[in-house]
């Protein structure tokens, strides 16, 4: 391009209106983007031509929150991290037509980070403006429903089921199995329930999408219960979310008024209600029958199964319970194809993985990629080096109650069934990393108060095998009988995983066995002189 095309693209975007994006969810606004959107919107009003600010939902790129984009010809172009007092430096290196700034970082599509992901669930996320129906549908919104609304709930789920989708809670139990129980169950009233409970540490996928694209969770829950024949869905949203909660209410009330939830979805005669209900604060009601109890007013406690809540869940009717990623991810599967999605991955782990980020980590974020890559291979590529400069020494996957992994395991391929081999979950996808001055006898520790403390106390093993894991836990590192207290400590996380009722007494030893594992050297008294 000349001088002279240059001066005159310049003139152009100065005389007319400019469409700036800042991240307004609660991860960039906690780092200032509400603070930067002002000082930008301040300050436009000195070029000749407007600018519009558009608060988007965050592309997951969390180390360069506030991210700024500009769209210059349909294409955006991002800075960050972007401090208020950068935004005048901002104007002054003319960002909305050019890219000559230190914090400019290219093409937002370019950048490794989000150039190296295949995006199917997050397609949008960081792209459409939350509330915007518009902006939806216009990046292949409700394509999925518009194809469920004419097919039979059995061919749905032959769909669903032929993609591969798993459960991304936890438990990767597959989707369309599930589905199919509640459909032949024969109920007057059933019911779709989303788990938007996210508790898990170093998870943050959930509340992303609710918060950045909240209509894809609305039009997958409507397929789901279009396939099952429910006519009730509810969201139970975690309390600690208050943005996701304003934001997922608005967005339902937008879906009743355009016809996509009611008594005529889409015109189709199909009904399907919605409605968001705020969790009740406790770590124990992400277990699914813990928070169906919380549904019905009740203290979340878990159910004796069975029977399955497919079979008789709330209320006592057949329910779906699914969560967030695993719902928004429903729609892409009914507008693309059951072999679109599941090309993706490999063995039996299909479609993606929203992998999150965070801990002692130089680029922490969220990553959706296919299957199978290996864990160390996606932590040098995506991660970078740790946060302090040290070697990683362990990274745990699958919230509080995952194995702490070794590096001499980093070569895993992120994949269910390679993870399990291994004593190890991906569970809802969280990395959290910690260097070599991490005492992981004190990791251990936690795992066992943890649980003692997010018991509901249905069953002895989870309620007192905990607080009695703390007690032997803190007997071996005071130096008492440390090698009988070793052989106890097996013999007591063997009781929990084998006589728990769920995952929470099931799995806390887990963190505690990868520990005496592979970190034994710090499953040691502290004191030099042991017995």
């Amino acid at each position: 391009m000349n001088s002279l095309q240059r001066n005159q693209g310049q003139s152009m975007a100065r005389h007319s209106t400019v469409r700036v994006f800042v991240p307004g969810d609660t991860t960039a606004r906690s780092m200032g983007a509400d603070a930067v959107a002002e000082e930008i919107t301040r300050l436009a009003v000195k070029p000749k031509g407007s600018v519009e600010v558009i608060r988007n939902g965050s592309r997951g790129l969390y180390w360069l929150e506030p991210l700024v984009e500009v769209e210059r010809e349909g294409e955006r172009f991002a800075y960050g991290p972007i401090e208020p007092s950068d935004v005048s430096g901002l104007f002054a290196a003319d960002f909305l037509n050019s890219n000559d700034h230190p914090k400019a970082l290219g093409s937002t599509e370019s950048i490794p980070y989000l150039a190296a992901q295949s995006r199917l669930t997050f397609c949008r996320v960081g792209i459409t403006e939350p509330l915007s129906l518009e902006d939806y549908q216009k990046y292949g919104g409700y394509k999925g429903l518009e194809k469920a609304v004419g097919m039979a709930g059995d061919e749905i789920i032959s769909t669903v089921t032929e993609s591969g989708l798993r459960g991304r809670g936890g438990a990767a139990f597959p989707t369309g199995i599930k589905w199919k129980t509640v459909l032949e169950t024969s109920a007057e009233q059933k019911y779709i329930t989303c788990n938007a409970d996210e508790g898990d540490s170093g998870t943050f996928a959930d509340r992303m999408i609710m918060e950045s694209d909240p209509f894809v969770l609305i039009e997958g829950m409507t397929i789901a219960g279009l396939a099952v024949g429910a006519t009730q869905g509810y969201i139970y949203l975690r309390a600690e979310y208050p943005l996701a909660i304003e934001i997922m209410t608005k967005a339902i009330a937008i879906a009743y008024s355009a016809g996509y939830l009611g008594k005529n979805v889409t015109g189709s005669s199909k009904i399907f209600h919605l409605e968001v209900r705020e969790a009740a604060g406790a770590y124990i009601c992400g277990e699914e029958t813990a928070m169906l109890e919380s549904l019905e007013g009740k203290r979340g406690q878990i159910r004796f199964r069975p029977p399955l809540p497919a079979v008789k869940g709330l209320f006592g009717a057949p329910t779906v319970v699914n969560n967030v990623i695993t719902l928004a991810s429903v729609p892409i599967i009914l507008a693309k194809g059951a072999d679109y999605y599941k090309n993706y991955g490999s063995g039996r782990s299909r479609g993606t993985l929203t992998v999150q980020l965070s801990g002692n980590i130089e680029r922490a974020g969220l990553v959706e990629i296919a299957f199978g890559q290996p864990l160390g291979q996606f932590l040098e590529e995506f991660g970078g080096d740790t946060a302090t400069g040290r070697p990683i020494r362990a990274v745990q996957a699958g919230g509080p109650l995952g194995a702490y992994l070794h590096p001499s395991q980093f070569k895993t391929p992120l994949d269910y069934e390679a993870f399990a081999e291994i004593g190890a979950m991906i569970g809802h996808g969280g990395l959290v990393v910690f260097d070599d001055s991490t005492d992981m006898g004190e990791q251990a520790r936690f795992a066992m108060e943890f649980c003692a403390i997010e018991s509901c106390g249905k069953c002895t093993p989870c309620r007192i095998g905990s607080v009695r894991g703390v007690e032997v836990i803190d007997r071996i590192r005071n130096g008492e009988n440390e090698h009988m207290n070793l052989e106890l400590l097996r013999d007591l996380c063997d009781t929990m995983i084998e006589g728990s009722l769920c995952a929470l007494g099931g799995m806390a030893p887990f963190p505690v066995i990868s520990v005496l594992d592979h970190f034994s050297e710090d499953m040691r008294a502290r004191d030099p002189k042991r017995t």
